[in-house]
């Protein structure tokens, strides 16, 4: 089977194909590399329940809302963070009928070093592409997908 020509059109359903190939490698790339760094455990759904928990915390109602998802199964999300030991239910400080959601150090580092694995790819699609054609691909996704409309819930998003 022949390879298509990278330069020349392809048919509408291969962009976002394409888009979610380029998501996949990135993310898979990163996880590989997380394993090796000692969190072995942590998977994609993981990666946005931590950026939604964020440095401030976050309900589980907040959180559901943040990744799409129902109250309920933000629960479960959490359970499994904390289990791994990525995230803690601490006494809500503003209403005591409430629990906050925070990470743990384990957590924060894990974020963190995700940050700075994300920077290593970026610099080896960079080194592959060349630094301007990639700027140039960030530069169109920006146009075609505004930083407004940059959203946690794809996880919730995939959910039948």
């Amino acid at each position: 089977m022949a390879m298509a020509d990278p330069h020349e059109d392809g048919p509408g359903f291969a962009l976002p194909l394409l888009l979610f190939a380029g998501f996949r490698t990135l993310v898979d790339d990163l996880h590989a590399e997380l394993a090796r760094q000692g969190h072995p455990d942590v998977r994609p759904a993981h990666g946005f329940a931590l950026q939604a928990i964020g440095r401030d915390g976050a309900t589980a109602s907040e959180l559901g809302r943040r990744l799409g998802i129902s109250k309920q199964a933000a629960g479960k999300t959490v359970e499994r963070l904390e289990r791994l030991g990525y995230a803690e239910r601490v006494d809500d400080p503003a209403d005591a009928r409430r629990k906050q959601i925070r990470l743990t150090a384990r957590g924060t580092d894990a974020l963190a070093r995700s940050a700075a694995i994300f920077e290593k790819l970026r610099a080896r699609w960079a080194e592959e592409l060349g630094a301007q054609r990639l700027r140039d691909v960030e530069a169109a996704l920006r146009t075609m997908a505004p930083a407004d409309s940059f959203r946690l819930d794809a996880a919730g998003w995939f959910d039948a």
